[in-house]
């Protein structure tokens, strides 16, 4: 609203759609957009006492909306604000100028963990420190736009801003069509150009490099890669030789040019930083030293976060740019000094208190109300940290912050926000993203906006009077196609896939399993045959209560695949990582309620519905890179064993009347052996149609003819591939059982066969996984 009482011109047409739709219309709108985000899986992580749970991505439906020349206003003040930064990290790490000149104290500098030391003097690869960076803004009860902080360390949320603009496109896209909204994808698209122009040769990987799926970011991490086309990986994925920085692949070392940080600097490297870190890299600070990678953002570049430096930036903007600041920022004090310490204690209940340092503060994104929100005990610690020298303490002005609308049970309330914006660098100087994640508090109390305390979310539309360009992330024409070599496949994701295809493969056997046992329990539930009694024998030793309609070790199961393939999110569609979602939450319900018999069993067929839907999405899916071929060995490895295991079981002679017709259930073959067998069924016949035809998908044979395959296609490993002992097991393996008729398949082979296909799968790891 305007001071007038009038609704603001660029606001006007979204009020307007509002008006012209029924409550129940608005209702499908936002719930079209919230089906979105569920079925995309956006999340973030929630760490409360309880440890840290996965919380749906809190959309506020309505987006923050600013006309085109405000946001070009926005836009100019945040470049000068990205050059100043840049030029101050060069002094920092270079001639510490601001510092001799008295522009900055020396403590504010060398007291700060996060001033790197092994890199000072070290002009990055590239010769530009940052290259992505996040402003956070606030506009007060005046409409002055303001700084409250930068983001130089690994900035989050530019992936969830683009994940909010499908969102809210799927709830008003004709409105957002109509409003000549400036589109994303562009600004996307220029850094991944300038991302590409960092390396200095074709041969060289860019990559993403991540903390791992527990961070709280994950999610947004994977997207960007998946949508960057990108390789996402962690610490462990690099290794650093002769000083080069490579990735380690299963096709060898690969070197590696670019490396886009969404990790802490102090963590990266163990060997000059924290000892302590396990999700870094030896050596690779090094590395960056001798401009071997690019590193984006460098090393070292968190140290401009500190909020204390806000208190200089007015100084240090007219003689490291020549200019005023476009865009003040929120009046800021270092208490360094007595007088500045004195000065902060007397307006101390119209202040915010941040931490430039650790001093253990609850400090909620850098800011905490003094009066308001601050327990007795920490308010005296700050007293006293104030009192004595006040070098870890910042002070900063209390803004009222401007509001925005947020729907609250059918009705628009206004609620504080905070805008993050993004700048990224390109061939041409600095592009800002038009648009960006606004961050609404719950309540009225600003403190809440943090998404730990209840915050919410929503997207940031920038209107233009004209129409826009319809840009996307493709590039344009004329551009070189430059297509990622195959070979860029980690060891750790390799890895990763292997063993999803093995645990969907174990949770689909013992589906098939408890559905056959449940089946024959509801018919005879006072089975005399012994039936019931040896399946349940076959199932204890894995760890599987039949007697259970949902037993403990389905779910976790189950929990295995999903912990899985959150390792390797970015390889999936979003589709297949839908069909997963949807089987753990079939699961999820069916644990409490289900129980042993024709109840269980109708649950056995929808999870095992659910599950080869998400297999059948997957295979299909994906490219037949190597990726696949891991996913596709450690499914017929996994199925050539269980398939062992329940010939041996269930084909023995002293097996219970109704064994054979279970197994043929349990190996989906029913139909096919009736039609190719004579209708004396004898033990014979299943072994030779599940163990020996080469033409059943289900039969023993036909999963070493698959693995043989799969493993003679692998990128080769040392200078004897043609005859590695790899690919010459996998043969030996298939032509072993290849020659034999179904009466020599016995106990001992079959025995034998689960033994070496456990070492085959050793073998795989120590040829490629390590």
């Amino acid at each position: 609203m305007a001071a007038d009482g009038t609704v603001r011109p660029a606001w006007q047409p979204l009020m307007d759609a509002l008006n012209g739709l029924k409550a129940d219309e608005i209702s499908r709108r936002f719930a079209r957009a919230d089906r979105y985000l569920s079925d995309a899986g956006v999340f973030y992580r929630l760490y409360n006492g309880g440890g840290a749970t996965e919380r749906q991505w809190p959309l506020s439906h309505l987006p923050l909306i600013l006309d085109e020349a405000e946001w070009q206003a926005i836009a100019a003040g945040l470049v000068q604000r990205a050059d100043l930064l840049e030029a101050l990290c060069a002094d920092i790490y270079g001639d510490n100028r601001m510092v001799a000149e008295g522009l900055l104290p020396p403590e504010l500098i060398a007291d700060n963990p996060e001033w790197l030391r092994p890199m000072v003097g070290h002009t990055p690869s590239g010769g530009h420190f940052l290259h992505f960076v996040g402003f956070e803004l606030g506009r007060d009860r005046d409409g002055r736009w303001r700084v409250l902080g930068d983001r130089t360390q690994a900035p989050s949320g530019a992936g969830f801003a683009l994940e909010n603009r499908v969102a809210i496109t799927r709830a008003f896209g004709d409105t957002h069509s109509a409003m000549n909204v400036h589109r994303l994808a562009g600004f996307f698209r220029d850094f991944r150009e300038h991302l590409s122009g960092l390396r200095r040769s074709a041969d060289e990987a860019i990559a993403i490099i991540t903390p791992g799926p527990l961070n709280d970011t994950y999610f947004e991490h994977a997207y960007i890669a998946r949508y960057l086309g990108f390789p996402l990986l962690e610490g462990e994925d690099l290794a650093v030789v002769d000083g080069k920085v490579n990735v380690r692949t299963v096709s060898g070392l690969k070197p590696l040019g670019v490396l886009w940080r969404r990790l802490d600097a102090a963590f990266t490297d163990p060997l000059e930083f924290r000892a302590d870190s396990r999700i870094g890299t030896p050596g690779l600070a090094g590395a960056l030293r001798d401009k071997q990678a690019a590193m984006v953002n460098a090393l070292g570049s968190g140290i401009l976060e500190t909020r204390a430096l806000l208190a200089f930036l007015p100084a240090l903007a007219e003689r490291l740019v020549g200019e005023d600041l476009k865009l003040p920022n929120i009046a800021t004090w270092w208490c360094g000094q007595p007088a500045e310490a004195n000065f902060v204690r007397e307006r101390f209940d119209d202040l915010l208190i941040g931490s430039a340092f650790a001093t253990g503060l609850p400090v909620e994104d850098g800011i905490t109300k003094l009066g308001a929100a601050m327990t007795p005990t920490t308010r005296q610690a700050a007293l006293r940290d104030l009192a004595s020298n006040g070098k870890s303490t910042v002070g900063q002005e209390a803004i009222a912050l401007s509001t925005m609308p947020v729907n609250l049970r059918s009705r628009l309330v206004p609620r504080p926000v905070v805008l993050r914006v993004y700048a990224a660098r390109t061939a041409d100087g600095w592009t800002i993203m038009p648009g960006g994640l606004a961050r609404i508090a719950q309540t009225t109390d600003p403190a809440a906006i943090a998404l730990q305390r209840g915050g919410r979310v929503a997207d940031v539309w920038v209107t233009s009077p004209k129409p826009v360009d319809q840009v996307t992330l493709m590039s344009r024409e004329g551009d070189e196609v430059v297509r990622t070599p195959q070979g860029l496949l980690p060891s750790r994701t390799a890895d990763n896939l292997f063993w999803l295809g093995r645990y969907v493969e174990r949770a689909e056997d013992t589906v098939r399993i408890l559905r056959a046992y449940n089946s024959r329990l509801a018919e005879r539930p006072d089975d005399r045959s012994g039936l019931l009694a040896m399946t349940a024998g076959y199932l204890k030793p894995l760890g599987t209560d039949p007697t259970r309609g949902i037993p403990v070790s389905l779910v976790d199961a189950i929990d295995d695949v999903q912990h899985t393939a959150a390792r390797v999110r970015d390889r999936f569609s979003p589709d297949g990582w839908l069909a997963l979602r949807d089987l753990s939450k079939a699961v999820g319900q069916f644990a409490p309620k289900i129980q042993p018999g024709d109840d269980a069993a109708r649950a056995m067929t929808v999870i095992l519905r659910k599950l080869t839907g998400f297999s059948g999405l997957v295979h299909e899916n994906m490219v037949r890179f190597t990726g696949w071929r891991f996913l596709e060995i450690g499914r017929r490895l996994e199925r050539a064993i269980q398939m062992a295991r329940l010939i041996d079981t269930f084909a023995d002679r002293d097996a219970p009347d109704g064994a054979l017709d279970m197994l043929l259930e349990i190996g989906d073959s029913t139909i096919t052996h009736r039609r190719r067998y004579s209708m004396t069924f004898r033990a014979l016949s299943h072994i030779d149609l599940l163990a020996l035809d080469p033409l059943n998908p289900r039969s023993i044979l036909f999963q070493l003819a698959e693995l043989k395959a799969q493993i003679e296609l692998l990128p080769p490993r040392g200078e004897t591939s043609a005859r590695s002992p790899l690919r010459l097991e996998a043969l030996r393996l298939h032509t072993s059982l290849a020659v034999r008729e179904p009466a020599a398949v016995d106990r001992a082979v079959l025995d034998t066969l689960r033994s070496d296909l456990a070492g085959l799968s050793n073998l795989l790891t120590a040829t490629y996984f390590r």
